[in-house]
């Protein structure tokens, strides 16, 4: 498959452009950023040297010219784009006949009232939020085999619907709503200048109370009230996630470890049960780690991803692997295959 990158300076960008440029089924075959982007004409390498001798070319102007080129070369399109940029893209990219993958918000919710109430923009293409297959790769695999647009979950909605799905499947929450403290380092907030993510200020707090965009999205897919609060952390990469769960009384720590059986066939889960996962356990690593505790009725879920590999540019690869027919895993180093 020939693939190009939308937004390729960004920090999931350059890791899905390493990625696709290691993997023996994918080929890289242009990086692009916007007309008017100050990383235009520059080699990627150059923005990230530990990609030197691993990802070659140029980030290239995303001109009429350059649409053309991909409308002749490329089979997929990947977005790494600001949420509202991939909505007036992915439009023109699906009317060409390409597969789009979009790793931003601008497909994951359910109505343009969603997107002016969380994300602050009127949803051009409302009609393609039905169309597109949310990319959990775990719970949707036959419908991301086929599908023409991927709606890449969040990174927050990977861990914390991972953690989640198998407890609500079981049948053994509460109506109780759930309650998800999580925190992310700060590659989470994207490489755009921000004196708020400035490395220097940043200091362990909450944000987006109440009303963070992820909230919704984990809402519709699991199907079930959530309370979700945001951290920026003061390290780089990596989402922790600590997840108060009431479940039905009478509930067994037995019957918590079988639910999470549902994944225990997954080469990028890893199941701990009562040991808890840590940032350190998952960073620069495509694994989703899953911890439990039982006390009573209530139950503490703990949640670990590397955010710009599972939580964006490796599950994106995994959706781009389902769609050739491969196994989702295939092209990360250090898992097992077979």
């Amino acid at each position: 498959m020939n693939i190009v990158i939308v937004g390729a300076s960004g920090y999931s960008g350059a890791e899905l452009a390493k990625l696709i440029s290691l993997h023996d089924s994918l080929n890289l075959v242009g990086m692009y950023v916007s007309e008017n982007s100050l990383d235009k004409d520059k080699a990627l390498a150059s923005l990230y040297p530990e990609l030197n001798g691993l990802v070659d070319g140029i980030l290239s102007p995303l001109t009429q010219d350059a649409l053309n080129v991909i409308s002749q070369n490329a089979d997929a399109v990947c977005l790494c784009t600001e949420h509202s940029v991939s909505v007036e893209l992915a439009p023109k990219f699906l009317a060409m006949g390409k597969k789009v993958f979009d790793l931003s918000g601008g497909f994951r919710l359910s109505s343009n009232e969603d997107y002016e109430n969380y994300y602050g923009f009127k949803h051009t293409s409302p009609e393609l939020l039905e169309q597109a297959v949310y990319g959990l790769v775990e719970w949707q695999k036959e419908q991301i085999k086929n599908a023409q647009l991927v709606a890449v979950p969040g990174c927050y909605p990977t861990a914390a619907l991972n953690a989640l799905k198998p407890l609500k499947q079981a049948g053994l929450l509460t109506d109780d709503t759930v309650i998800i403290n999580a925190v992310s380092g700060v590659t989470g907030a994207g490489r755009k200048a921000n004196v708020a993510t400035h490395f220097c200020e940043v200091s362990l707090k909450p944000y987006g109370l109440f009303n963070h965009r992820h909230g919704p999205e984990i809402e519709k897919y699991l199907g079930h009230k959530v309370l979700f609060t945001p951290h920026l952390g003061n390290f780089k990469r990596g989402i922790l996630e600590t997840i108060y769960v009431k479940v039905k009384p009478g509930t067994t720590a037995k019957q918590i470890a079988a639910s999470y059986q549902v994944l225990a066939d997954e080469p990028l889960i890893r199941l701990l049960g009562d040991a808890i996962p840590s940032i350190k356990g998952v960073e620069n690593s495509p694994f989703v780690d899953i911890g439990w505790q039982l006390q009573g009725d209530q139950l503490i879920v703990i949640s670990a991803i590397d955010n710009l590999l599972k939580g964006a540019s490796g599950q994106a690869l995994q959706c781009i692997n389902l769609t050739l027919g491969l196994p989702a895993h295939t092209g990360f180093q250090g898992v097992k295959h077979g």
